[in-house]
């Protein structure tokens, strides 16, 4: 994934999508915050939370702020830099899944692209970040935005297909035999995300040409439907399962180490999730923000994290918020003070760092078909 090639000029012109005239060529991340809708997506779940904190749990604030403060500070350096390192983790993956459409681009390049997306996802809801990933993606490097789109949604595919196994796995291990009833819902959920997923999937796969063939839309819809199947399938081989599979399974366990340090670091004797319980609740929160009502999934995740620490693993409900604030200011608050400044300083934001992608052939011989 590290290797440059050709120009982009090289790349076969069925995968060059030009710009609408008059497209903007930059898209305003601080006009989007300005909007009214934005701050109003951002504020109103804080508030909320800050209610159900006080008004349902019962937390103290007091001691919520002792216990916050008291936190061991390389213990939260641990958890920061072991977060930090899922990125290029998702970037040489994305990079395997660009490289099955036809194009190399370096594990630095797309883990850069990604961080971007994160920063919008955490501050506009609606998973806008993915859109905006393919956006930089085909501005700087100008191939076809909608089969790019199309390795975007499959690598969210993935993650939920991910999330979905390991949070049965480490649910299953964590309680054995004795599952509580909460726990059987969420694993029931999991079932049915996994079932949802691969029958989607498969419909795509079939009939997703045929279905839209039947609606009275323009022969231009049609075309970019048919590259966005193209960057769906195409991008994905045989050969390449066990390795995404692999990559995945990591991305994820940097999610649970991090919480396990973050719960380290606030020193609770009295917590006992162990490694499997640690995966159950950090994959059942990043399912949580597949909900996109609101930026990050805030306000759903606290609420989510803290519902599942009391009710299922007992803990009180000022140490359990105290772990879910701690945890998300590392998964989130990081994210908008980091990426902001990579925004500021970012030549791909100006459509200015398209210089490093090469046309590349397909990756083995048993590519699935487009």
């Amino acid at each position: 994934m590290n290797e440059s090639g050709p120009p982009p000029a090289a790349a076969d012109a069925d995968t060059v999508e030009p710009l609408e005239p008059g497209a903007p060529t930059q898209v305003s991340l601080p006009q989007r915050l300005r909007q009214p809708r934005t701050i109003i997506s951002i504020a109103l779940p804080l508030v909320l939370v800050v209610l159900v904190f006080r008004v349902v749990l019962q937390v103290d604030f007091g001691q919520l702020g002792d216990l916050v403060l008291a936190a061991n500070p390389a213990a939260l350096l641990a958890a920061l830099a072991i977060y930090y390192l899922g990125f290029p983790l998702r970037g040489y993956r994305w990079g395997l899944l660009l490289r099955g459409t036809g194009f190399s681009l370096r594990t630095k390049d797309a883990s850069e692209l990604i961080f971007l997306s994160w920063l919008v996802n955490c501050l506009v809801p609606a998973k806008l970040g993915d859109v905006y990933r393919a956006y930089l993606l085909r501005l700087n490097y100008v191939v076809s935005l909608s089969r790019t789109f199309g390795t975007v949604f499959l690598e969210r595919i993935l993650d939920l297909f991910g999330i979905a196994i390991l949070a049965l796995g480490s649910g299953y291990w964590s309680f054995r035999a004795n599952l509580p009833p909460e726990v059987q819902v969420l694993l029931g959920i999991g079932v049915a995300v996994i079932v949802l997923l691969a029958a989607g999937l498969f419909t795509l796969r079939n009939f997703g040409r045929r279905l839209l063939a039947l609606l009275p839309l323009p022969q231009r819809v049609s075309e970019l439907y048919d590259r966005f199947e193209e960057g769906v399938f195409n991008s994905i081989g045989v050969r390449q399962l066990p390795r995404l599979g692999v990559l995945t399974g990591l991305v994820w366990g940097t999610e649970a180490a991090r919480l396990w340090l973050v719960i380290a670091a606030l020193g609770f004797t009295d917590v006992h999730l162990g490694i499997s319980g640690t995966f159950f609740v950090a994959l059942a929160a990043s399912l949580l923000t597949a909900i996109p009502f609101t930026p990050a999934g805030v306000g759903v995740v606290e609420a989510g994290v803290v519902g599942i620490l009391t009710v299922i693993y007992s803990v009180d409900a000022t140490s359990a918020a105290a772990i879910a604030l701690v945890d998300r200011a590392i998964s989130v608050l990081s994210i908008i003070v980091f990426g902001g400044l990579l925004y500021a300083v970012s030549a791909k934001v100006r459509g200015r760092g398209g210089d490093r992608v090469a046309a590349a052939g397909p990756v083995g011989g048993d590519r699935a078909a487009g």
